[in-house]
């Protein structure tokens, strides 16, 4: 059977089951639920794989769950992942009675990777391909709710607050050779595809202030003010911000989480949670130190204390051109051989974990239509669930097709020819290195 028979039977299966793939977006949809929490999420996901016939592995990093197939080759192995989890947007119509909603897309995302495991098992084109694929419903790639993922840190159930990294950890990508997902995006002109996009690492981090509290209309002069602190702080941290490159795309985001006690005594205490971005891991160093300089600065001019927790968030994203040329072949053809609606490079200043793969492995990260809204706000919606779900299937589905047929050799090529910023090994040292404690106290 050739190339062109395998893909034609793997879009006929994927037609023929449309409303099932659909009915598991809307259901993911209906359960938003926030990241190492997506228990339903990950049943929905769960039940789609065994109907399929294939075993599956629950709960593989708190939540989650995946399948693998054609363990018995020993070609490449390419994961094929969608994520599971929501963002917070209580003013959206759609969200649940906590505020969760799936603004950011992810449920498109689980869909269309089931719905492309679907094609790939039910058409029995699996037996033709020369390599392995796991398919994998992965937890947590939003970095928010952190305070929650610090318990499960301190409880040993997890080591990284991000799921891929935390998969990674686990071993789940020990002999993977290749990795592919797509995300939901809003476009406001007549595209419908971005191939490639470059996006931001970053490092996350929370700053503790402690200072003296006093009556604050009696006796300021005996308190020591934590907010005044984190006022100097966050002014120290705009000063610097002519010392970063343009080329960098340098983002400082910044939240106070508790900001004093009562308004008639000097805060004793405030906490602040940060995001330092950049487009390269070394400029994301650099502007964390200058972060960690004007925090510490705001401690010793007012005589507090600061306690500075870093760790490394997501890594920048730098998808395979190959891999990209491949899903931007198929996605044409789909599109009824018109590029016109695709756009070829986008360079943001957006974060996902999916990086972090992109460090050790070649991998495909598309963007793809049939939502409008900006993303994570209470304007998103869907608009064309056929564009949004099916195509992105059919398209990965494809995709695999041309990379594991005919002994795996695109695949192959693609692996030899790639350099990996990071193995494994190299990769955990340098999250280890990264997560740091510091504590600047001039209280005595």
């Amino acid at each position: 059977m050739n190339i062109n028979e395998l893909k034609q039977r793997c879009l006929e299966e994927i037609d023929k089951n449309k409303d099932k793939i659909i009915e598991a977006g809307r259901k993911i949809y209906s359960t938003p639920e926030l990241g190492f929490k997506e228990v339903e999420s990950t049943k929905t996901a769960s039940e789609f794989f065994k109907s399929l016939g294939v075993d599956i592995k629950e709960n593989i990093a708190v939540t989650g769950c995946m399948t693998s197939l054609n363990k018995d080759k020993n070609g490449p192995k390419i994961a094929v992942m969608g994520e599971l989890d929501s963002v917070m947007c209580p003013e959206h119509k759609d969200a649940s009675e906590i505020g969760n909603m799936h603004c950011c897309g992810h449920n498109i995302q689980v869909a269309g990777m089931l719905g492309c495991a679907l094609g790939i098992v039910n058409s029995g084109v699996l037996e033709h391909l020369d390599g392995q694929i796991d398919f994998m419903a992965v937890p947590a790639e939003e970095c928010i709710d952190l305070e929650f993922r610090k318990t499960l840190q301190d409880k040993n159930e997890i080591k990284y607050v991000g799921g891929k990294q935390e998969l990674l950890y686990r071993g789940y990508f020990d002999n993977v050779d290749m990795a592919m997902m797509f995300h939901a995006q809003n476009f406001e002109d007549n595209k419908n595809c971005i191939i490639k996009s470059y996006t931001n690492g970053f490092i996350a981090k929370s700053a503790t202030f402690v200072g003296k509290s006093a009556h604050a209309g009696i006796s300021p002069h005996l308190g020591v003010n934590a907010l005044k602190m984190a006022t100097l702080a966050t002014n120290n941290i705009d000063s610097q911000r002519d010392t970063f490159k343009d080329e960098d795309k340098v983002r400082i985001s910044s939240i106070i989480n508790h900001g004093g006690d009562v308004v008639n005594v000097v805060p004793s205490r405030v906490t602040m949670e940060f995001m330092v971005r950049a487009a390269t891991v070394e400029a994301m160093m650099d502007a964390n130190e200058k972060v960690n300089r004007s925090l510490h600065a705001a401690a010793l001019a007012l005589g507090g204390k600061v306690t500075i927790e870093d760790s490394i968030g997501f890594l920048p994203l730098d998808s395979d051109n190959t891999m990209d040329s491949v899903f931007k072949k198929n996605f044409v053809e789909l599109m009824g051989g018109d590029d016109s609606t695709i756009t070829d490079v986008v360079v943001t200043a957006g974060s996902t974990d999916f990086g972090d793969l992109s460090q050790l492995m070649p991998v495909v990260h598309p963007w793809i239509g049939g939502v409008s809204g900006a993303l994570h706000t209470q304007d998103y919606k869907m608009d064309d669930e056929e564009l949004a779900y099916i195509i992105p299937a059919k398209a990965m589905a494809m995709t695999l097709i041309d990379l594991l047929y005919d002994d795996a050799k695109t695949a192959k090529n693609i692996i030899k020819g790639f350099t990996p910023k990071f193995t494994k090994d190299s990769y955990l040292d340098f999250m280890e290195q990264n997560t740091n404690t510091y504590t600047f106290d001039y209280m005595n």
